[in-house]
């Protein structure tokens, strides 16, 4: 060890035992005192504001001089005295133990707050001995403050103390954190119940578009912030939120004042102190700015004062949030009865009872008398100020249940029965967890208990500023919020008890109007999601609900009708019998199948003429019946498509037009004239090839419907707002397999014919079945992109036009030039005609 620690150490142990501690600074005496056996600490706003200097730190800087005095201040004192007075002068709590108090003024300082939390601690003693030093505290518990910006800075310097801090008034839900304020508890819910309470209220009125004015200290700015947040989670929208302090210069207030003229909300949300919104309303009153529904917390929500103040009514209608009604008997008579304010601190009761009455007292006989000479007999009951209103009884009942809160934690510590153990010396970290643990009942009834953050339990009455006929605004309460209740039930409104601003009709304060149904809300660049264009529903979209924030789409089989609003069933769409169009393809059709009908005729009736022997009446009298079916197997097209149409409509088409080209190109083979032709082509090896042509066709479609057949199909693809009802094909290779083979026999007849066109007339007519088979061809070839590419129900009104176009040319250029001659030309349908012109040629 150096020599110089060595003396040190020395030095230290050599001390004198009446070493002092001398305190730093001016001392600080307390406003109001009273001895007991047990003293509490009282910090109350006695004045609201202080002086301002301007400092040149060339000097030591003079105390703090408060002014403005604050008549909510005494009356919280007066709650106190009265508390401490009532248990004194019981004998079944704390027997024989006197309880007093010292209470100090904070002079809404931060600054006065913590040295006057400190000067309860330590005591107002300018030395103190070591011994006296570490002590424990003079004051076992204090109570207070009301502003929670101050209450957060003494409870951060007596915290590491453990002495408990009771507040009656400070909200602030960051003070419920107990890792920063451990010794913190209040008689007041915290603002994280009222935040949401009003956010909920706000919602229930419909008004999701508002705007927000907060004191900015720790009360203002933690509420707002709760308030903002579940808003938001609401779908409310905040068009300003702006910070305000009493203290705050005109040009501030001014450009509040021109923001709100401005904006287009007309709720105005105000988490405001009683004293900040008196400010606020005497500046509003300047500029007439009424018409504005007001939402306010418990600040000023409840001061009649504050009501008082508003000549101009601009907050009638107002609604908010406040604690319940409270009574305390005997509270009110023992608040204004003052005289025992003049024995603590003489001052003080001078400022007070000047400010009072509006007098002076007689200072010296010399000094002049500005205003009127103030007495001391003036009756405090006839005047009408904020010390007398007792609007604010709830929060002087706070400070009551407060008080008894420490008495019945001593009550405990001191196992008090008939008389309490008087050697027991409570310690601040005892006292503190018995009040955390309390739970009574006042003479009122109200219980009070604390939870695990030291905070009580959330009700709150729902109170509606409704100004009577005289001008005296009545506090009306319309409803009730319990935080304990479950989600859904906390909020209870009597509707019909609200008034509003000269009405019962509820404001709308809204940025855009609600999208009606069959629109959905779009919401506009760069401003809060409450604003927004409506935009109406695509088609087949619909929105059936106000305030929908997308559309929905329909159901493929439903569509949207006009107004978007509902989905109605689309309209199937097929080839029918009704409409123009398939009535036409049928006439078209039935009158085929008659005409066929009427050749058919016709060569029976001449069916012993040369000419119709020479066409092979077999032949001819089969292709005439195949041309019937071909004409008849358009009408399975047309109607409804259903599970037998669609397989009978392709299958019949493909096998009775194989039918009746195998018949046209028989005709051919059967009738060419020279060669062996004749011998191997006779009866039996036609029908026998007919047969065999056909039979291919009828294996391919048999195959097709085995495989993969035509089924009835919904499209709701091709047409937007329509189902068209069609046969789906189920294999394309099976339905052009069949189209291709009737390709193949056509061109192979074409071919035929083309080779027989320079046989005699009167043997064959090939020109004619040339040109036939030209038709057919032609027709078939623009079918397939007519088909491919026409739409719904068109495409089978041009397979329709195919198969009639077609039967029609085999009908007219094969049979027509034959009835010619027959009805019109006997003299031609003679043998020896024939003969003749056969030699001829």
């Amino acid at each position: 060890v150096s020599p110089l620690v060595a003396l040190l150490l020395v030095a230290s142990f050599s001390k004198p035992e009446n070493t002092t501690c001398r305190h730093s600074g001016d001392l600080e005496n307390p406003q109001l005192v009273q001895d007991g056996d047990i003293i509490l600490g009282g910090i109350f706003p006695f004045h609201s504001s202080w002086k301002n200097r301007q400092e040149n730190f060339t000097h030591k800087p003079l105390p703090l001089q408060c002014e403005s005095l604050n008549f909510r201040g005494f009356q919280y004192a007066q709650a106190m005295r009265y508390a401490i007075e009532e248990i004194n002068n019981r004998t079944d709590l704390l027997p024989g133990i006197t309880l007093g108090y010292q209470m100090y003024d904070a002079c809404d300082s931060i600054a006065r707050s913590i040295k006057v939390a400190l000067a309860l601690v330590n005591g107002n003693t300018a030395e103190l001995t070591l011994k006296e030093c570490a002590s424990a505290a003079q004051v076992q518990a204090i109570m207070g403050e009301t502003t929670s910006t101050l209450s957060a800075a003494i409870a951060t310097a007596i915290g590491p103390f453990h002495i408990p801090l009771i507040s009656h008034y400070s909200t602030c839900a960051c003070l419920s954190d107990k890792t920063k304020y451990p010794s913190f508890l209040r008689t007041i819910p915290s603002d994280y119940f009222q935040s949401r309470a009003l956010a909920q209220l706000v919602k229930h009125f419909g008004w999701m578009w508002v705007g927000a004015i907060r004191t900015d200290d720790d009360y203002g700015n933690s509420g707002m912030a709760a308030f903002t947040e579940t808003a938001q989670r609401l779908g409310i929208c905040l068009e300003y939120s702006v910070p305000f302090f009493r203290m705050d210069p005109p040009d501030k207030i001014q450009k509040i004042t021109d923001l709100i003229k401005a904006s287009t909300s007309k709720v105005i949300v105000g988490f405001l102190s009683g004293m900040d919104m008196d400010v606020l309303l005497y500046e509003f009153s300047k500029h007439n700015l009424s018409g504005y529904q007001w939402v306010g917390s418990e600040g000023w929500i409840f001061d009649f004062q504050t009501a008082a103040r508003d000549k101009t009514h601009i907050l009638d209608g107002a609604i908010g949030l406040s604690i319940p009604k409270a009574h305390v008997s005997g509270l009110q008579e023992f608040i204004l009865d003052v005289t025992p304010l003049n024995s603590s601190n003489n001052d003080l009761f001078i400022e007070f009872w000047e400010t009072m009455f509006s007098c002076e007292f007689k200072r010296s006989e010399s000094a002049a008398q500005v205003q009127e000479e103030c007495t001391g007999r003036e009756d405090v009951a006839g005047v009408k100020n904020s010390f007398t209103d007792m609007s604010l009884m709830p929060i002087l009942n706070n400070v009551y249940k407060g008080v008894y809160a420490v008495a019945h934690a001593l009550h405990m510590i001191l196992g008090c029965n008939k008389t309490c153990n008087t050697d027991v010396q409570p310690q601040p970290l005892e006292i503190l967890e018995h009040v955390k643990k309390i739970h009574f009942k006042t003479k009122e009834g109200d219980e009070v208990y604390f939870n695990e953050n030291g905070d009580p339990a959330a009700k709150y009455e729902i109170i509606n500023w409704q100004p009577k006929e005289n001008g005296i605004v009545d506090f009306v309460t319309v409803g009730l919020y319990d935080a304990s209740l479950p989600a859904g039930k906390q909020l209870n409104l009597q509707s019909d008890l609200i008034w509003a601003r000269n009405s019962r009709q509820v404001p709308v304060s809204i940025c855009s109007e609600p999208c009606q149904p069959g629109t959905r809300k779009v919401l506009q660049k760069g401003k809060p999601v409450c604003c927004h264009d409506c935009v109406t529903c695509a088609e087949g979209e619909i929105s059936n609900n106000t305030g929908s924030i997308a559309c929905v789409r329909c159901h493929p089989e439903f569509w949207s009708n006009e107004r978007r609003d509902a989905c109605v069933k689309k309209q199937e769409v097929f080839l029918s019998y009704e409409e123009i169009m398939g009535a036409l393809l049928t006439a078209a059709s039935l009158f085929g199948t008659c005409l066929t009908a009427i050749v058919a005729f016709i060569f029976f009736r001449h069916r012993k003429t040369p000419l119709v022997r020479a066409n092979n009446s077999e032949l001819s009298f089969l292709l005439l019946f195949s041309l019937i079916l071909c004409f008849l197997c358009s009408l399975t097209f047309i109607g409804q498509p259903s599970e037998w149409t669609c397989k009978l409509r392709h299958t019949a088409f493909g096998i009775t037009f194989v039918l009746c080209i195998s018949l046209v190109l028989m005709a051919f083979k059967a009738r060419l004239p020279g060669g062996n032709m004749m011998k191997w082509f006779g009866p039996i090896q036609q029908r026998l090839s007919v047969l065999g042509l056909t039979l291919i066709q009828v294996i391919i479609c048999v195959l097709w419907l085995t495989i993969s057949p035509p089924f009835p199909f919904k499209n709701f693809q091709e047409l937007r707002d329509k189902i068209i009802l069609e046969c789906a094909l189920g294999s394309d290779l099976g339905f052009w397999a069949g189209l291709g083979y009737i390709g193949l026999l056509a061109i192979l007849c074409f071919i035929s014919a083309f080779l027989a066109r320079k046989l005699p007339d009167n043997f064959n007519e090939a020109k004619f079945i040339t040109f036939s088979m030209l038709i057919f061809c032609a027709v078939w070839l623009t079918f397939i992109p007519a088909y491919v590419s026409s739409p719904g129900k068109f495409s089978v009104a041009v397979e329709i036009f195919a198969i009639l176009a077609s039967s029609f040319g085999l009908l007219i250029c094969i049979f027509f030039p034959k009835c010619y001659v027959i009805l019109l030309k006997p003299e031609k349908n003679t043998k020896k005609y024939m003969m003749g012109k056969g030699a001829s040629k």
